[in-house]
């Protein structure tokens, strides 16, 4: 049932950001800002959008895993994993991005230096967790 609801939730926050072009919804608890993520699942092939916290640095996209803190990763990041693209929407502008979830210490740089300085409400989340938070740098194709 839980997971009904989360599902329903989620499809009514993304109509609602691409009916408003993210005016609703375009930013997250604690004023992080937030984009439509679409990706394949890495096991049914389906497209699967998804509202994310992001931070624009350099060109490139970052989002971290937090999941709120909870204990399981998101789906969507690994779903990324297995994708070489993804789409992304920011506002009313869409693009296709290439896909790279960090590993050792870019990670960490990541994590540290773009997502908890950026926000650093997103900081407990680690001990929260019990697990290092993945970190996702989308970077928009030509």
């Amino acid at each position: 049932m839980t997971q009904r609801l989360w599902k329903a939730g989620n499809a009514v926050a993304v109509w609602l950001y691409r009916r408003t072009g993210g005016k609703v919804g375009g930013r997250a608890k604690g004023g992080s800002s937030v984009l439509l993520l679409t990706v394949a699942g890495r096991k049914s092939g389906m497209l699967h959008t998804v509202p994310v916290a992001y931070v624009e640095r350099d060109g490139a996209y970052y989002l971290a895993a937090t999941a709120g803190g909870q204990p399981k990763e998101p789906q969507w990041v690994r779903n990324l994993r297995a994708a070489s693209r993804a789409t992304i929407e920011v506002g009313r502008e869409r693009s296709t991005v290439s896909v790279e979830v960090l590993a050792g210490a870019e990670t960490e740089a990541a994590w540290k230096d773009v997502i908890v300085a950026t926000y650093p409400s997103f900081a407990p989340y680690e001990a929260k967790s019990g697990r290092k938070i993945a970190v996702a740098k989308l970077t928009p194709t030509a």
